[in-house]
């Protein structure tokens, strides 16, 4: 049974996307939040929403399309074959071998290929800044790509994402504020990828069967799962029947979208909202019994509510776990007729590995554990087309 939320096109603009040139980062102070939590304050937050499009109104347009992030129609765009590795490209297929599209995991140095080239003069796309690299990513998610309300100034979006962001502007452009972030909700990730609204989306989006359809990836720079967010105290134990009967809040167009509808539609009451913070929202107001998510997305979310456990999904700790299929990988999501950007960017993340990986896992969640960047080289479960 689902239940998706319909919100009435804003008066003020707030179902576009929103923009903000990124200031010269002498300019911004680094003040950390260490949590908002309450029902009180993430209520205020959704309230600014309607002004600043922190909670972004949903984009879908009855079914879904090509472009869509749960995509399953449409032809393939550009010049490339849908999710196959350009001429010569390491192609990687899914290690199961369920998935029949590939993608790039050949990495080059090249900065005078045609896509740098055409963001530095935009000449096919004379709408997006010239010399600036546009940068889709997320404002609500504590940690990864969000507005601090603790910071004077710009209230500038920051998290691990946005500091990737500025990593690959950096190599590419030679400035790290070279850029320009375009906030953008779920379930327009691929959309605005494929539209050329952005030249990429570093927004935890998973690499899957479904999106390699439509975009394609860079090598992973993130691993997680699926996991279930509770209040303290919940019956929920897991992934199993005692999510029989809940009511299940998920993003659309997200992953834990697509397990909940494959696994538990008939089982549950199914909550289909824009984005994570609505999720968090409606279980902190009871509305909902849970919410799923990627396990780094929900860490976040348990940062800012002490009163809510994570449960589900394979333990990093365990071995029996460490090569579960259930593991996903973060890519970034680039145009597919731009295969030099793409292996531009992994070459971007082999620096990024290497170099920054740990110390912005640090800034963000902290020092210590097993943590640290998933090989180019992993096998991954794609999932189905």
């Amino acid at each position: 049974m689902r239940n998706e939320e319909r919100r009435p096109p804003a008066a003020d603009g707030a179902g576009e996307t929103t923009e903000r040139q990124v200031p010269p980062r002498g300019a911004r102070r680094g003040v950390r939040l260490r949590g908002w939590g309450g029902i009180a304050t993430m209520a205020a937050l959704c309230a600014l929403a309607a002004i600043g499009a922190l909670c972004l109104p949903e984009a879908r347009d009855g079914a879904r399309s090509s472009a869509g992030d749960g995509a399953t129609a449409g032809p393939p765009r550009g010049g490339t074959t849908a999710g196959s590795a350009p001429a010569g490209a390491a192609g990687y297929r899914s290690a199961d071998g369920s998935c029949p599209y590939t993608y790039d995991r050949s990495a080059s140095n090249k900065d005078d290929g045609a896509t740098v080239e055409e963001i530095k003069s935009r000449q096919k796309h004379p709408g997006l800044p010239r010399g600036k690299l546009v940068v889709g990513v997320d404002q609500n998610s504590y940690r990864w790509g969000f507005r601090n309300p603790q910071r004077d100034g710009n209230n500038d979006i920051e998290g691990f994402d946005v500091d990737l962001a500025h990593a690959v502007a950096k190599e590419l452009l030679g400035d790290p504020d070279a850029l320009v972030l375009r906030a953008i909700p779920t379930n327009r990730r691929v959309r605005a990828v494929a539209d050329h609204e952005v030249d990429m989306v570093v927004r935890t989006m998973t690499i899957t069967c479904r999106r390699l359809k439509d975009v394609s990836f860079s090598t992973p720079y993130f691993r997680t799962t699926q996991r279930i967010i509770v209040p303290r105290g919940s019956s929920v134990r897991g992934f199993d029947d005692s999510l029989a009967g809940k009511r299940l809040c998920s993003a659309d167009g997200s992953t834990a979208e697509s397990v909940l509808t494959e696994g538990f539609e008939d089982r549950a009451e199914l909550v289909t909202v824009p984005n994570q913070l609505d999720c968090l929202v409606r279980l902190q107001l009871g509305e909902v019994d849970a919410l799923v998510t990627d396990g780094a997305l929900g860490e976040g979310q348990l940062a800012q509510d002490p009163g809510l456990e994570i449960r589900g999904g394979p333990d990093e700790n365990d071995p029996a776990d460490r090569d579960s299929p259930a593991w996903e990988y973060y890519g970034i999501a680039m145009n597919q007729d731009s295969p030099e950007l793409v292996a531009r960017v992994n070459k971007v993340l082999e620096h990024f590995r290497k170099d920054q990986w740990r110390a912005t896992y640090a800034k963000w969640f902290g020092a210590g554990g097993k943590a640290g960047p998933p090989k180019a080289d992993v096998r991954i479960s794609l999932g189905t087309p």
